[in-house]
């Protein structure tokens, strides 16, 4: 599916905010983005909103949309929690998921697969997402989803970042492969641990993401 137009928008000002064309505490003014992107304020508005849901941007009331990027220590709080709520996920789907949800999970897996054939990385992040999804569903708990989703939104800039690290995607993927033999077979705590560790950034990866994101900004 084609992404629509506030889409592109949004993940182009994701990708310049990266870059340092719009700097932190910026204002993003929705008449010079208009004119930017040739296109009316509507889809500039859903633009920013997206940004603002994922966290990249903050409205204040009266004011407008100012750019906002978290700090090192808030960005490793974050994947930390993020690491734990997958880890939950992925305890009770091993217990709970139904046959065809399973089915799911399988075949967003196997259009990671091809996204990694093709060398794609907006494509696999994009087919990642749909497989952390499942999972998250797969859980059969509402509210646990629900923050896992919110987080997961929070953090997809800085979990793209990352698939750009040579030999990241196809590492992904292997990781992939173990956690859903893990649910398949129902052991909620190996599934637990592998999650866990696929989603942690810690030590010398959350320094390969920090020199990640600065070279996105030079």
């Amino acid at each position: 599916m084609e992404p629509s137009r506030t889409e592109q928008i949004s993940d182009t000002l994701e990708q310049l905010i990266f870059k340092g064309e719009y700097e932190n505490g910026q204002r993003l003014d929705e008449i010079k983005l208009a004119e930017l992107f040739n296109v009316s304020r509507t889809p500039i508005r859903e633009a920013l909103q997206r940004l603002v849901k994922s966290g990249l941007a903050e409205q204040i009331p009266r004011r407008g949309v100012f750019v906002r990027q978290p700090g090192p220590i808030e960005l490793l709080e974050m994947f930390e929690t993020m690491a734990e709520l997958e880890a939950a996920c992925g305890r009770y789907a091993a217990a709970r998921i139904s046959d065809d949800a399973l089915k799911r999970l399988i075949q967003a897996n196997n259009s990671c697969r091809k996204a990694v054939d093709r060398a794609d990385i907006d494509d696999y992040y994009l087919e990642n997402e749909i497989f952390h999804q499942e999972i998250y569903l797969g859980s059969t708990n509402t509210f646990l989803q629900n923050k896992a989703l919110s987080l997961q939104k929070r953090l997809k800039p800085y979990r793209r970042v990352q698939l750009h690290f040579r030999g990241r995607m196809a590492q992904s993927l292997g990781e992939h492969e173990a956690i859903i033999e893990a649910i398949k077979t129902g052991d909620g705590e190996l599934a637990a641990t592998l999650l866990r560790g696929h989603v942690t950034v810690q030590g010398e990866k959350f320094h390969q993401l920090m020199a990640g994101l600065k070279q996105k900004a030079s």
